[in-house]
């Protein structure tokens, strides 16, 4: 049987609210550590070139498309999340990587 597909979040956001999307990320990292998440990119330099532009991307990967589909429906995540409700507008998709 051959090993699983790794899988990508690719977010989308613009934050209306620094001080709850902060502690948004503080309890989001960890959440997505335990699941086997690795930040590969995170609010640094980019350039719209078709689409919506949201000026904060993140882009993590995971070591299955399980995992990460895991990682959002956990109680830590969710959690987390709570505090980014209202305080940013997200676009967030799981895909698994070819």
């Amino acid at each position: 049987m051959s090993d699983p597909k790794a899988a990508l979040w690719i977010a989308h956001v613009t934050v209306h609210d620094a001080e709850a999307y902060g502690r948004y990320a503080e309890l989001a990292g960890p959440a997505i550590a335990r699941y086997g998440g690795v930040f590969l990119a995170r609010g640094g330099r980019y350039r719209q070139l078709e689409g919506a532009d949201r000026p904060r991307n993140v882009v993590a990967r995971f070591p299955s498309f399980e995992a990460a589909v895991a990682c959002y429906e956990s109680p830590e995540y969710q959690a987390a999340l709570a505090h980014a409700r209202g305080a940013a507008t997200r676009d967030l998709s799981v895909i698994e990587e070819i």
